[in-house]
Parts: structure tokens; sequence; C-alpha cells
């Protein structure tokens, strides 16, 4: 078992000290800074002067409402990557909140690693406002080009698929997944967190949803925040988790103390995920079989533990989180107003102007950034070590762990006609006695996804080398034909849920460390 599936106490950290504690908020409020300056500044970057009309763009795009979320929990999974050495994905389902996954990569100095004029200080910064959402600029949402993203920010709904796509064969990969209330109202993402019932808890990672319930889409209440509490976590148990609720922001807790209990929930958490991996780890070592999959031998659930309660977290917090309270006399953290651009006329009102300034200096920049513009020591340290930031993770860099497979002869398996018309055989199935090469070629790098079609498709000669992975229950050999708890197949009917494994898997399959890349 890796070393990273470890227990705090396994990890002979010391106790949370206020000094963590308030490096995470300060980086909270430095990514909260740079993500709402990314929305509204073309200039004056670091407000050394009053705000004025010529500073702000002339026009305005960008969403606010779930940003300060990701910033958020883009700040405490630093501290677990370091105090742990996980290798972690971060994957924003509301990857609309482009800004979040800009400004935190940007603090970990990996976006100035990749694009070197986008420097850690005053003209850098003023270069990653400007480009943001503008022509010849980035995207407002998470992009190819955004460090660290596998999924593109505007398509909802993929993020959970995405997720188990990339843990698959990937067992020391954690995949820190934030999943918008929103998003969870979509077809791929409700079929996606059936997931589970594919992944070994022992040749595979390790998938974290983190429901970000903030309660509103672009106009409208979100139907998960609209449920009573209970039925939410009665869902969440039905497809197979254990749910643990988050709420902060909707009263008037300091945020130190909340900070601090996140930081605590977050240790459960992965302890939970650290002991799920040592029984898994276990059993697999008694049996010293698991490599071989055990359907055939008629001892299906003995192949590994049973199919683990894996934790998830339910993050509530108010939509447009540290943003104005209210614009013009409406609400607007804690609604829908927040969705987008708070303060849309921010260069024409100077009203909505000077509101934007209070909001700026709100986070009092001048204590997170030195005189050069370069991001404070203390904020620096909190992210993890280099090759470990989440921006520069050779997982969220599709292309970097990539290999050639081994790939049989395709002339080796043509059918041989006598005569025209002189031999009856199937393409399909000609196809399938190939792939079955290569799956035998590459065991632990290639798999088939499928909505229960392999055999319809005369495919099945597949199975004469691996079995369908399946970890949820199983009857017998005579009925579950070729199901097992390892297997390179992978059938599930929803063709949205095959289409975002094999994108998750494209993307981060191969050694999750860049040191075992040579």
């Amino acid at each position: 078992m890796s070393h990273s599936w470890l227990t705090r106490t396994e990890t002979d950290q010391p106790e949370l000290t206020d000094e963590t504690i308030e490096s995470i908020h300060r980086w909270w409020r430095a990514a909260n800074y740079l993500s709402v300056g990314q929305i509204y500044l073309m200039g004056n970057p670091l407000l050394r002067q009053e705000l004025a009309a010529e500073d702000i763009k002339p026009r305005l795009l960008g969403h606010w409402g779930t940003t300060p979320g990701l910033n958020f929990l883009y700040a405490h999974i630093n501290r677990i990557i370091s105090e742990r050495s996980q290798e972690t994905l971060y994957i924003t389902g509301p990857g609309h909140g482009g800004p979040a996954v800009v400004s935190s990569t940007y603090l970990e100095g990996t976006y100035s690693d990749i694009y070197p004029h986008i420097s850690q200080d005053e003209t850098g910064m003023g270069r990653l406002f400007k480009q943001f959402s503008f022509p010849g600029g980035i995207p407002s949402h998470a992009a190819p080009e955004t460090p660290g993203s596998i999924n593109e920010g505007g398509e909802l709904g993929y993020s959970l698929s995405h997720a188990y796509g990339a843990v698959f064969d990937n067992p020391d990969l954690l995949a820190f997944t934030v999943i918008g209330d929103g998003e969870a109202e979509t077809g791929p993402l409700a079929t996606a967190w059936h997931s589970n019932k594919f992944l070994n808890p022992v040749q595979d990672g390790v998938v974290l949803p983190v429901l970000h319930l903030n309660g509103y889409k672009i106009a409208n209440p979100t139907v998960f925040a609209r449920i009573p509490e209970e039925e939410l976590l009665e869902l969440m148990r039905g497809y197979g988790h254990n749910p643990y609720v988050f709420t902060a922001g909707f009263d008037d807790e300091d945020f130190v103390s909340i900070h601090r209990r996140f930081a605590q929930l977050l240790d459960e958490v992965m302890d939970e995920i650290a002991e799920i991996r040592r029984v898994a780890a276990e059993a697999d070592a008694a049996r010293g079989d698991a490599a071989q999959g055990d359907a055939a031998a008629g001892d299906f659930e003995g192949a590994v533990a049973k199919r683990p309660t894996w934790p998830m977290i339910i993050f509530r917090t108010p939509k447009g989180w540290t943003g104005p309270k209210e614009v013009d006399g409406h609400k607007t953290e804690g609604s829908w107003r927040s969705h987008q651009v708070p303060l849309a006329g921010a260069r024409e009102d100077s009203a909505h102007r000077k509101q934007l300034e209070e909001w700026l200096t709100s986070y009092r920049p001048d204590e997170l950034f030195d005189d050069n513009g370069a991001p404070d020591a203390d904020i620096a340290r909190l992210a993890p070590p280099q090759g470990l930031r989440m921006g520069e993770l050779p997982a969220a860099n599709g292309g970097l762990l990539r290999k050639p497979l081994e790939l049989p002869d395709f002339r080796d398996f043509g059918v041989e006609i006598p005569e025209r018309g002189g031999k009856i055989a199937e393409a399909t199935a000609v196809l399938g006695k190939w792939l079955a090469a290569v799956a035998k070629a590459n065991p632990n790098r290639f798999r088939v996804f499928g909505p229960d079609e392999t055999a319809s498709n005369r495919l099945q000669a597949l199975y004469d080398v691996t079995d369908k992975q399946w970890v949820a229950e199983y009857e017998s050999p005579e009925v579950d034909n070729h199901l097992g708890r390892i297997g390179q197949v992978m059938e599930v009917l929803s063709e949205h849920q095959c289409q975002g494994w094999l994108e998750g898997g494209v993307s981060a399959h191969g050694p999750a460390r860049s040191d075992e890349l040579l």
C-alpha cells in the first residue's frame, strides 16, 4: 500500500496550530482577491490608487458565486497534500468558477512556471487580471490551458465520472472532486454517483466527492438545497456514501473557527479513507490472488474486501460568500444574484465602483502581497512541495503520462478467405480477438468502456483474458457471467458515464508520480 494513505497520526504531524489555520485563511483571502480582480480589473491590480473607471474592463464576464467556495477547498486540500504526501487531482465540477483554479495555481507558483510572463509580482498580477475573459486572453471557465484542470468548466455534469476514470488503475491518486449543486441536477452527474460500484479499493485510487451546496443556479434555487437535510443524507447513503455535513457562512462565526472546523473534518474523512484502504489491502494480502480476479473460482466475495462505504462531504456555504451582501438594495450574497458579476455596472456607475473597491479592500491585499506584489511567504509555504502541487500534477496535464500501448499486429488477426464468398465471418468478432490481445499485453493501462453491449457487439473474446470489473453485489457464476472484482471491461448502461470514464482515464492514466516517468 502506498505511503500516501496514512492517518494523520501515522504521518507524525503536529496538532493543527493557529499558524497553520491563519495561513489557510490568508491563502483564501488572497485567492478571493485574485479572483475578483480577474473578473473586474484591467489596471491598478494592487489598488495603489483609488479605483477609476479605466481600471475596470469594458465588458464584465465571469462567475463569482461558486468561486469563494472553490478557493476555500483548494486552500484546505493543500495542507492534506503536504502532510500526507498525497497525490491529488482537484476536479471542479462548477468549472465556470474559472477564476478560482487560476488564482490558486498562481499562488502555488505553477501558473507562473507554465506562463512566465504571468509573474508573481505587480506586473504579472496585472496581466493575470487583464487576460481573464478578455480578447486574446483566457476563457472565463476552467479550460485546457488552466493548470491542473482535466474537465471543461462549461460542460456541467461530468466531474464525478472524470474523477473515477482518472483513478482507475491509479492506486496512489486521490481525486478531490467538487460537485456543484446545480450540476448535481444533470443526468450525467446523477448516474456518476454509481461509479463507486466499480471502484476496486486495492488497485484503484480514491474519489472524495464534495457536494458544494451553495443554494442557487443562475436564476433559481437548486433542488438539492431545497430538500430536507435528512432526505439529502439518505440520498447520499443510498448512493453508497457516508456523508458528512459542513455548514459555514450563515452566522457570525469567525473565519478562524470555520477553518479549524473544516480542517478537522477533512482529517477525519482522510483518516476514514486510509482505514478503508488498509482493510482492503489486508484482505487482498490474505488472499494473495486478487490480481487474478476470483469470480471464475467461485470466490468472488473473497477476492478483496467488500465494497466500502466511501465518505463524501456536503459543503453548505452561501453563494458568493464574502462578496457584497446587497447590491442596489437587493440581497446578493446567498442568492442567485451573486452567480455571475454582482456589480455589473462598476465601470459606468460610481456607486458600483465604490462598492467594488470596498469589496476588494475587504481582503486587505496590503497584508497578503509584498511591496513587489508577490504572495507573502506564509501564503506561499501553504503550497505543497514541488511535484505535488495540484496545478503541476502529471495526472492533471494530459499527455505527460501517456505511453504507447503494446499493440499486436492486426495482420495476424486477418480472416483468410480461400475464394470469393468462401468464408463467413463477423468484423466485430475479429476485432474482439484483437482487443483481447491488446488487453492481455496491457493489463494495467488498457480498459474497454461500453454501455452493456460488449458481447452483443461481438467483442466477447475479451472475456477470454479479462472480466468485467464489478464491486457491487454478486449472485453466482451461472448468472453473473464474467464479473470480477478486477477487470479491464467496464460496462454501465449510461453512455454519458462511459464517455466520462474514458475522458478521465485518458488524461490521468499511467504512473502518478513524476519521478516514475523515466
